[in-house]
């Protein structure tokens, strides 16, 4: 469960893919142009840009070479209404991780968002141990000790992004942009409601939640 970036210039398909994929867990930010999808991606902590060819002004092609021209590392899902090789070639070229022809099946789409998202946090398998936790990220479960954790999707969300950062200090402001859009209202202690949540759910016997004063949070075996 990560914060995308959906680049797509048609309003219902906008709204489409960004109800399909909140269902799922994801938090959504949506631009309908290069210029602002440009703008988003050179501020926030996204786990993947679905990135839409034919957009008004600078076309998809324009913004997949300045994003890796600033060697963005963000993974790229290219989705367009060309089908001819050619065009699949120049995105690949260009810095794209995937292709995806409209109109798409909706199990493809959320299949192929879930294998990117993978890869990008540096494990391209759907299972990550640490300790006796276990997350399954294609089927949405965690367990500790074979005990299956009750997660709210931010609880998920602040888990993954802890475990990723396993051995070292996740900074407090970097864990709310992974997980709060633009259109996400955040109240002064949201992160901390949801970190004591998922302390209580770790409990007795699963790893533990440390929160370093001044810097963030960090997660480690007990």
């Amino acid at each position: 469960m990560s914060r995308i970036l959906l680049v797509e210039d048609d309003a219902a398909l906008s709204r489409g893919v960004a109800a399909l994929l909140k269902a799922g867990g994801h938090t959504l930010d949506c631009a309908s142009d290069g210029e602002t999808a440009l703008a988003y991606a050179a501020d926030e902590p996204y786990g993947l840009i679905i990135l839409d060819i034919g957009l008004p002004g600078i076309s998809g092609f324009e913004v997949l070479k300045a994003l890796r021209a600033r060697r963005c590392t963000i993974p790229i899902l290219v989705l367009t209404a060309r089908d001819g090789v050619s065009d699949k070639i120049k995105g690949l070229d260009l810095g794209a991780d995937d292709y995806l022809l409209k109109p798409f099946d909706a199990g493809e789409l959320e299949a192929r968002v879930r294998a990117l998202l993978r890869r990008n946090h540096g494990d391209p398998t759907p299972v990550l141990v640490f300790g006796n936790l276990t997350i399954d990220r294609s089927k949405a479960i965690a367990t500790v000790g074979g005990r299956i954790l009750d997660l709210r999707r931010k609880e998920w969300a602040v888990l993954e992004g802890l475990i990723g950062s396993a051995g070292g200090v996740l900074p407090k402001e970097r864990l709310l942009s992974m997980i709060y859009g633009f259109d996400g209202e955040v109240t002064p202690n949201a992160l901390e409601v949801h970190i004591a949540r998922l302390r209580k759910k770790l409990e007795p016997d699963g790893p533990s939640i440390k929160t370093v004063r001044g810097l963030g949070y960090m997660i480690e075996l007990t």
